[in-house]
């Protein structure tokens, strides 16, 4: 199938709602690409025929992760357990008694910093909104950290993966499509290479406190 017909069939409005959904979703809770759909959306935004430009992609992806998180802290506030429960329950692999504990922890400790930073770590974009709010986290320090954050986290994202690209297109362009693909690989092994990090943090941490490995 021909990547200029397939883009121009996608008008932006729908790709702009479609990427933002994606990341609130996730922004919630639930474990979907969200960063992986916004470095090849600001890759595809380079070729001729997209329907959709960086600042568009930027903007949806902000607005998607601070609905998203809004929307996550109201159902831990009111319904935290639950909601934890849910998410162990059908994504037993990526939100584990010890996946949480670490993140409560985290959260207990930096507060405000924890939602803000959680932005750039897969797992605790999810978690980050649902714990504040079944920690009664005030709700004004969360948004101002909640809206910081998304705008570091994917404003600054479409804004290296954009100039990558450019940059590809610019010196190589025969190539340039090979070498943008090259570059979302890379992203996609770093982002990969961060969740290993994490993941030992998590079960070095399991290993310290297994009187707590309870949801």
């Amino acid at each position: 199938m021909d990547l200029s017909w397939l883009l121009g069939q996608v008008p932006g409005p729908i790709f702009y709602l479609l990427l933002g959904l994606l990341v609130g979703v996730e922004s919630i809770g639930i474990p979907v690409p969200g960063e992986t759909a916004i470095i090849a959306s600001t890759l595809a935004a380079h070729h001729p025929a997209a329907s959709f430009g960086p600042v568009g992609i930027a903007l949806a992806a902000i607005t998607g992760a601070v609905v998203g998180d809004s929307i996550g802290y109201w159902i831990g506030r009111e319904k935290g357990d639950s909601l934890l429960r849910f998410m162990n329950r059908h994504f037993p692999r990526h939100v584990t008694p010890a996946h949480i504990g670490w993140a409560r922890d985290l959260m207990r400790r930096y507060g405000a910093g924890a939602v803000f930073g959680g932005r750039f770590v897969a797992l605790l974009r999810m978690l980050a909104g649902p714990l504040a709010g079944m920690m009664g986290m005030h709700y004004p320090t969360f948004l101002a950290a909640n809206i910081a954050g998304g705008i570091c986290w994917a404003g600054g994202t479409v804004a290296l993966v954009w100039v990558l690209g450019a940059v590809a297109e610019t010196w190589l362009k025969r190539a340039g499509w090979i070498l943008l693909g090259l570059v979302a690989l890379v992203a996609v092994l770093g982002a990969r290479t961060m969740n290993r990090r994490i993941q030992a943090d998590v079960e070095r941490w399991a290993a310290e406190h297994p009187d707590r490995l309870t949801i």
